[in-house]
């Protein structure tokens, strides 16, 4: 009998116990900001402070109120959520000390309402559209210092850069890259995001600019390119890069290269030199391009040399002077250096260049006739020596004159 009140009075302080614990809760009424009308059926939703888990969910009733019963202490999240209205976020604790919280009145606001009341501060706008033209304040994003122009060109919307330098935006390759509207020592968009410093850039502006034919012309032929223009701070309108190659190998085989190139404001200078004898006769076609020095000269695997664009000359092309015969060896330098004055309504583009090519080597011949009664064999050896020197000079001079 006394061990049968025992487990009774045990039982009835573990249910006292079990039914404290739960015994919290929360309430409130929701309603319009502006209308003061009550929002019945709204989502109520009891989560977790800690890790944002449901614990419990329900409706309010016709008059927009609710409470929730059998909570746990704890700190807890009030989560609110309406058709069209934006959603109500709130926290609140519960304890031995307050076991029921009461939010009171809950006022939710209409979407369209708040979209409407939005206003967006700032010291300077960071994208600006003028005509078919879109501009990019480079002080609206944050760069790391040393960052180059690759850096950020990739936080700006729209315009994406691969791993290889390549550039998209808005969905189409960007095949050239100006810097203050002007041709930055060739076509090649890498030499600028690449070798600029971004702390150095004002602006990035985008556009589809016209051929060059079209530009001068005035008549639009319907040809045009996506084009990036890095306008450069005031302040920052000069620096200097280049590289330098060099290598070697079995019998006696080598090359070198060097290039240099400066700008300041209007001025650009650019110097290479080359030396070898392992068949590269030039600065190639892709240097070329790049380095700003006018036209390309190339040899493929066989030793044979292309010429490509402008109007070609010997010292470019070294034509019918090595054709992958024999042991060439090479020595090449040039100057180029173009400035623009006078508002930009006169300018100047001088190149020169000095070159000579060695080729020496040896032809060997076998022929073999075979007759009736014997065959004749000839083996015939022809040594050549090939030697050409050039030079070139040659200066443009441009003036806009005005419509008069």
């Amino acid at each position: 009998m006394r061990f049968t009140i025992l487990l009774c009075l045990i039982f009835f302080l573990f249910s006292a116990s079990s039914f404290a614990q739960t015994n919290y809760s929360v309430k409130g009424i929701i309603g319009d900001s502006v209308e003061h009308i009550k929002l019945n059926n709204t989502s109520v939703a009891v989560l977790n402070a800690k890790d944002s888990t449901l614990v419990t969910f329900a409706r309010t009733a016709e008059d927009g109120s609710f409470e929730i019963k059998g909570l746990n202490k704890g700190k807890f999240i009030l989560l609110l959520a309406y058709p069209d209205y934006a959603e109500y976020v709130d926290h609140f604790s519960l304890d031995s000390i307050k076991q029921s919280y009461s939010f009171g009145r809950i006022n939710m606001q209409l979407k369209s309402r708040l979209l409407h009341e939005v206003i967006i501060k700032g010291t300077a706008a960071e994208i600006k559209i003028k005509g078919d033209t879109t501009e990019f304040n480079a002080a609206a994003y944050k760069i790391q210092p040393n960052a180059k122009v690759e850096d950020l060109l990739k936080q700006l919307p729209g315009i994406q850069v691969d791993k290889d330098g390549k550039i998209t935006a808005q969905g189409q390759q960007v095949n050239k890259v100006l810097v203050d509207g002007e041709e930055f020592f060739g076509d090649d968009p890498t030499l600028v995001t690449k070798n600029i410093r971004a702390d150095m850039v004002d602006k990035v502006q985008l556009y589809d600019k016209k051929s060059d034919q079209a530009a001068f012309t005035g008549i639009d032929d319907g040809k045009k390119e996506k084009t990036l223009n890095i306008k450069l701070k005031e302040d920052k309108k000069n620096g200097m890069f280049g590289k330098a190659e060099a290598g070697g190998g079995t019998e006696s085989i080598y090359q070198a290269q060097v290039l240099f190139n400066a700008f300041k404001a209007k001025q650009k200078l650019s110097v290479y030199g080359t030396a070898g004898n392992n068949g590269k006769v030039g600065l190639g076609w892709e240097d070329n391009q790049k380095y700003g020095t006018g036209d390309g000269l190339q040899s493929d695997d066989s030793g044979s040399i292309f010429f490509f664009g402008g109007n070609g000359d010997d010292l470019d092309s070294f034509s019918g002077q090595y054709d992958g015969q024999g042991l060439p060896i090479a020595r090449n330098g040039g100057v180029h250096y173009d400035t623009k004055w006078n508002n930009d309504k006169e300018s100047l583009n001088t190149n020169y260049k000095i070159g000579s090519l060695t080729v020496d080597g040896s032809n060997n011949n076998i022929t073999q006739n075979n007759l009736p009664d014997t065959i004749l064999v000839n083996n015939s050896t022809q040594k050549f020596h090939n030697y050409m020197f050039r030079q070139k000079l040659d200066v443009t001079y441009n003036v806009k004159l005005d419509t008069s």
